[in-house]
C-alpha cells in the first residue's frame, strides 16, 4: 500500500460521498482526515469510531456504503487544530469541498488558505496535489493565489523556517523550497458532475430508507452512482495520485463549459419549467413528454451543438455529435432518477444567481447565438425562471416596483426591466437579442402551462 495521506476541508456530500470515499476505497491511504466545524457532525462520527454511511442512488434502487477510519477535526478547537497542521504537513492529497471559493480566506485566524500554507511550510512529503471542488472554473487558481498570499504574510519567518518562496517553473508546477529541498505542490481544478445532497427531512429519510451519516445525527448523504470525475492532469514528475479513479485532462475549461452550459443549464431548465408546470419532483418530469422534449432539444440542438462547434478541434469524444447525444441522454436519465429524489424547487433554487447574464441560462443562450444557433428552448427556461421569480417575489427580495404579479400578463417592457435587474446593469454583445428571445418565449410557456 502506498504511503498516501489525505486531508479534506468540509465534510459535505461531495467530500463524504466522493473524495474521502474514494480515498478509503482505494486502499492507498494510511490516514484520512477531514477538517469540519460542525460540532454535532464531528461528535456523531467520532462516537461511531470514525465510521460514516453514504446512500448511493442507482438506477434500480439505493445502496448504502460504509466508510471506516475517518478522522474529523475541528480547526477552531486548539487541540484539533494542532493535529490538523501535523497531518497537513504529511499529506500527499488535499481536497477542498466548501460552499464557495469565498471560504478560502476569512478575517479570522485559521482560514483554509492559511492552514494549507502552514502545512506546506512544514511539509515532510515529497509532493502534494490539492483538489478544489468548489463550483468555480478557476477555483484552483484562486486557492493558489490565497495560499501564496499566506506565504508572503509569513515572509518575516522565512529565514528561521528555511522557507524561501512559493514559485513557478516552466511546467506550471508550484514548489516550496524548504530547508534547501524543493517540495512540489500542484493545485487542481475539477469538473464534478456527480449530483448529491444532504437529506434533513426525517420523513424523507424514513420513506427512502436512508442510512443517516452516523447514529445520533438526523442527516443523510445521498449521492448518485455517477462517478466520471474530471481533474486537471497531474504534472509533478513521478508523483502518482492515491485516488486513481479520476479522469485527467490537460485542459479542463472546455469540460467545465460543458458542465455549466450543458449539465447545469438543462438541470435548471427542468427545474424552472417543471415548477411553472406544477410539478414537485424531478422524477415526475420523466414521463412528461412535452417538458422532456424541450430539454432534449435545448441540450442537443442548442447548447450541445454550440459546444461541439466550439471544441471539436480538441478531438475529444465528448465534443462530437454522437458524444453530446450520449451525454445528453445519460444526463436526462440521471436527473430524473426517482431514487435521487430531487425536487424541481431545489433544481430551480437561487434563481437570481442562475439568471445572471453570464450564468447557466443566459450564458448558454449567448454561446448558442455566438455559433449562429437560435436558443428558443433555453429562452423558455429563462422566462420560466422569471415566472418563478415573480411567484416568489418576497423570497427573492424582488424590488416592489418589479412585482408585476401574474407573469402571464407581462408585457415586453416589464420583462426587460426584470432582466436588467437580474443582470445588475451588466450588458454584453448579445444582450438585446437575449431579451427579445425571452420576450418571445412568454406565449410558449402560456401554452405549456394551460390547463
Amino acid at each position: 500500500m502506498a504511503e498516501h495521506i489525505f486531508t479534506g476541508f468540509g465534510f459535505g456530500p461531495i467530500q463524504g460521498g466522493l473524495f474521502a470515499k474514494e480515498a478509503f476505497q482505494s486502499g492507498n491511504f494510511t490516514r484520512i482526515v477531514v477538517a469540519e466545524i460542525d460540532a454535532e457532525l464531528i461528535d456523531a462520527v467520532r462516537a461511531n469510531k470514525g465510521t460514516y454511511y453514504i446512500n448511493v442512488a442507482k438506477a434500480d434502487g439505493i445502496e448504502t456504503l460504509k466508510v471506516d477510519n475517518i478522522e474529523l477535526l475541528n480547526p477552531n478547537v486548539a487541540g484539533d487544530n494542532q493535529i490538523l497542521l501535523q497531518v497537513l504537513a504529511e499529506s500527499t492529497e488535499i481536497a477542498t469541498c466548501l460552499p464557495s471559493v469565498d471560504f478560502y480566506e476569512s478575517d479570522r485566524a485559521g482560514s483554509v488558505a492559511s492552514l494549507i500554507a502552514e502545512g506546506l511550510k512544514n511539509s515532510k512529503a515529497e509532493a502534494a496535489i490539492i483538489y478544489t471542488a468548489e463550483n468555480n472554473n478557476h477555483a484552483a487558481e484562486i486557492l493558489e493565489k490565497a495560499v501564496s498570499h499566506e506565504f508572503i504574510l509569513r515572509s518575516s519567518l522565512a529565514t528561521e523556517n528555511g522557507l524561501t518562496r512559493m514559485d513557478t517553473n516552466s511546467e506550471r508546477e508550484k514548489f516550496v523550497k524548504i530547508r534547501g529541498k524543493k517540495f512540489k505542490v500542484q493545485f487542481l481544478n475539477t469538473v464534478i458532475g456527480k449530483m448529491s445532497r444532504v437529506v434533513t427531512d426525517p420523513a424523507e429519510i424514513t420513506e427512502c430508507k436512508l442510512a443517516t451519516i452516523a447514529p445520533g445525527i438526523k442527516r443523510a448523504f445521498l449521492v448518485e452512482e455517477f462517478n466520471q470525475i474530471l481533474v486537471s492532469r497531474t504534472t509533478i514528475g513521478d508523483f502518482k495520485p492515491g485516488i486513481e479513479v479520476f479522469i485527467e485532462k490537460d485542459d479542463l475549461l472546455p469540460f467545465e463549459e460543458a458542465k455549466l452550459f450543458g449539465h447545469n443549464a438543462i438541470h435548471t431548465l427542468l427545474g424552472f419549467i417543471g415548477e411553472a408546470r406544477g410539478a414537485t419532483s424531478m422524477s415526475e418530469l420523466k414521463d412528461d413528454q412535452a417538458v422532456m422534449q424541450i430539454a432534449r432539444l435545448a441540450f442537443l440542438d442548442e447548447c450541445g451543438t454550440a459546444l461541439v462547434k466550439k471544441h471539436a478541434h480538441l478531438r475529444d469524444e465528448l465534443f462530437t455529435e454522437a458524444g453530446i447525444r450520449r451525454y445528453a441522454e445519460d444526463l436526462l436519465e440521471r436527473i430524473t432518477n426517482p431514487y435521487l429524489a430531487d425536487t424541481v424547487g431545489r433544481a430551480g433554487r437561487d434563481a437570481v444567481r442562475k439568471l445572471s447574464i453570464n450564468g447557466r441560462i443566459f450564458g448558454t443562450m449567448a454561446l448558442a447565438l455566438e455559433y449562429g444557433i437560435e436558443p428558443k428552448n433555453m429562452a423558455l427556461a429563462a422566462f420560466a425562471g422569471i415566472a418563478v421569480l415573480l411567484e416568489k417575489a418576497e423570497e427573492y427580495k424582488l424590488p416592489t416596483n418589479l412585482r408585476f404579479g401574474d407573469w402571464r400578463k407581462l408585457d415586453d417592457d416589464r420583462i426587460e426591466k426584470i432582466i436588467n435587474w437580474l443582470w445588475k446593469g451588466q450588458t454584453g454583445e448579445y444582450a438585446q437579442q437575449l431579451i427579445k428571445y425571452v420576450q418571445n418565449a412568454k406565449e410558449h410557456l402560456k401554452k405549456l402551462t394551460a390547463n
